[in-house]
């Protein structure tokens, strides 16, 4: 899949080890029990602006291509959408977070909450993190913002069915990964 290409593996939040701090405090530590949406906002733009500035952008400088698990997308949609702050504002920080270091392709792995929540809790043994205990209606917004957004921006995104296979999946995204770096 990755065609000759020197490929970086990365996640959001975490990336780095100031990311991986932030990620144990918005997933895991009592001190982000009751946390401000703005506060969960500012925390993963944090995140991401390190991440960005100390992986992402010299991974790209060097020519390699980065394959990043969720990015500016997950807070436009949990923070935005799903938490109801402005949307002006998210993508203001957003903005001020990555400054021109944007995705080239995003692929959506869309999935009825209840059946995504179903997964987590058996892959988890029930041990769920901060954000994975919300309300089902919570992930609801979630999915119907990643919807909307993928919409809006048809040539950067890929919807796959995520009801499948991990293995059907992972040949599908092969396929996509292929054709877009052939264009390279």
């Amino acid at each position: 899949m990755a065609a000759g290409h020197s490929v970086v593996q990365t996640r959001e939040p975490g990336g780095t080890p100031l990311g991986e701090s932030v990620r144990h405090l918005l997933q895991h530590d009592d001190a982000g029990l009751g946390m401000a949406p703005e506060a969960e906002l500012l925390l993963f733009a944090a995140s991401r602006a390190q991440h960005v500035r100390e992986l992402i952008e010299p991974a790209l400088t060097a020519g390699q291509i980065v394959l990043c698990d969720r990015f500016l997308d997950s807070t436009t949609v949990y923070q935005g959408v799903a938490r109801a702050i402005d949307a002006d504002q998210v993508e203001a920080i957003n903005q001020f977070a990555v400054g021109t270091t944007l995705p080239d392709l995003t692929i959506l792995i869309d999935l009825p909450p209840d059946i995504g929540l179903a997964r987590v809790h058996k892959r988890s043994d029930g041990q769920l993190d901060r954000m994975e205990q919300e309300a089902i209606e919570f992930f609801q917004a979630v999915r119907t913002g990643y919807l909307e957004l993928a919409a809006s921006k048809p040539d950067r995104f890929h919807i796959l069915d995520g009801s499948g296979s991990a293995e059907a999946l992972s040949e599908e995204i092969g396929k996509i990964v292929d054709t877009r770096l052939s264009k390279v």
